[in-house]
């Protein structure tokens, strides 16, 4: 299956962009100039990056894997930082504290209100979304409709309806969407992805995806106890919550004890499944759609589910047998492979199997012109406007099948998930969980 491409519709943002002003106005005034010095670096001399070539960044939500992900994104010399946006006060002072020392100066703006922010900054090309996961869909939704390309934190959904909105939102505002399953630009993890699809294993016939070893997939309806709530300042709790259902406020849940609530969090399952069904399904050249028959298992995890998809091809959902995180294993009628966090090369059945990983790794980034790096990757599309290695779509087909397996264990029975109407086939009880009531104004 090749790779999904742009349509005339979502190639491009509406208009003229930033950088088109910028070039327009440039050529305008040359006709009147008189000669001047005109710094290097604003001329892309000497390794710098012409000002009409960078890529002006913005953070929403910045905890400490969104402080990682900013980390990994600062160092590449066409993208700058220049604004960060969180309900948190001290959240806020801690990241523009990091930008601007990477900066080198005080620039660095601070919003307590994310789409105030990206309003009124035109100068805002793409925004980093590392919230918790009740908001990356909502974010996402509202910074493509402000004109604004999007890198978001998985799990990018917390429901199917969620995820079939953000692709709305993308094709309909011509915007580039990467969901961060950054394994999907990883050597190994690749090089495993294109035996499976090149046949190198034999007919796949079973794909073993690595769910969060902790944790259960029943998720909490009960509410912390409630403490007394902070200035609005300090903390927005109402903000905070989002399009959830009211709650009150406990410290517990900004300091990351959302995990294991329903209103919050996507169980043990989104929490690597995210991750691993992505790189499963792209084994199996099924990222364009999601698996159908979903078997009940009677514990607490999922451990053991098989999710089976149109092809034929099963998917067991596997806590432990990996030396590592967000694992993942192909198994064919002529070899297997497999590989997780950690590995400084894919386990193989034959070694032979090795060097025709690497040749077909480097055959997969020639075709594509892919670099093998999750956010290079963005950025690249950022400015050529064509999809993403893991675009809204790949997000929307791997995670309904993240939603559909929790609802399996939620329901504690079999279901049949129809990808073509992208609900439950029969079964008014399961299609009880595609979408979920919003609060206001936060509602999409």
């Amino acid at each position: 299956m090749t790779e999904p491409v742009s349509t005339a519709e979502g190639s491009a943002a509406k208009g003229p962009t930033r950088r088109d002003c910028i070039k327009t106005a440039a050529l305008a005034g040359a006709a009147f100039a008189v000669p001047t010095i005109v710094p290097a670096s604003a001329l892309g001399r000497d390794g710098a990056v012409a000002p009409s070539e960078r890529i002006t960044m913005a953070g929403v939500g910045l905890g400490p894997r969104g402080q990682f992900v900013l980390d990994w994104m600062s160092p590449e010399p066409d993208v700058r930082f220049v604004a960060i946006a969180d309900v948190q006060k001290s959240r806020r002072e801690e990241v523009k504290a990091k930008i601007d020392k990477k900066n080198g100066d005080q620039d660095c703006k601070t919003y307590a209100d994310f789409e105030e922010m990206l309003a009124t900054r035109p100068d805002i090309d793409a925004v980093l979304l590392a919230t918790g996961d009740r908001w990356h869909a909502q974010a996402a939704i509202r910074a493509m409709r402000l004109g604004k390309d999007v890198y978001s934190e998985k799990p990018s959904s917390m429901t199917v309806a969620e995820g079939r909105a953000v692709v709305d939102a993308a094709k309909r505002y011509g915007r580039v969407y990467q969901t961060g399953t950054q394994r999907l630009s990883e050597g190994p993890f690749r090089m495993i992805i294109e035996l499976a699809r090149s046949g190198k294993l034999g007919k796949v016939h079973t794909a073993r995806a690595h769910i969060a070893p902790w944790d259960s997939a029943d998720l909490s309806h009960a509410w912390l106890p409630e403490e007394p709530q902070p200035s609005k300042d300090d903390v927005n709790w109402d903000a905070w919550l989002g399009g959830c259902p009211w709650r009150p406020y406990n410290s517990g849940y900004v300091k990351g004890g959302w995990r294991g609530h329903y209103d919050f969090h996507t169980s043990c399952i989104g929490e690597w499944g995210a991750h691993t069904f992505a790189q499963s399904q792209a084994g199996i050249d099924a990222l364009d759609t999601s698996a159908i028959e979903y078997t009940y298992v009677k514990n607490v995890s999922g451990d053991g589910m098989v999710a089976t998809f149109a092809s034929g091809v099963k998917m067991i959902l596997q806590r432990e047998g990996w030396k590592g995180s967000c694992g993942m294993t192909f198994e064919g009628d002529e070899g297997s492979a497999s590989c997780a966090d950690g590995y400084a090369k894919p386990d193989v059945s034959s070694p032979a199997l090795l060097a025709e990983g690497e040749r077909l790794l480097a055959e997969y980034v020639e075709q594509t012109k892919r670099p093998m790096n999750h956010v290079r990757d963005f950025f690249d599309c950022v400015k050529t406007r064509r999809w993403t290695v893991a675009n809204p779509e790949v997000m929307h087909r791997t995670m309904s099948t993240v939603h559909a397996a929790n609802v399996c264990m939620w329901l504690r029975r079999d279901v049949h998930f129809d990808p073509v109407r992208e609900e439950f086939v029969g079964d008014a009880e399961a299609n009880r969980f595609l979408t979920r009531a919003q609060r206001a104004p936060w509602i999409i």
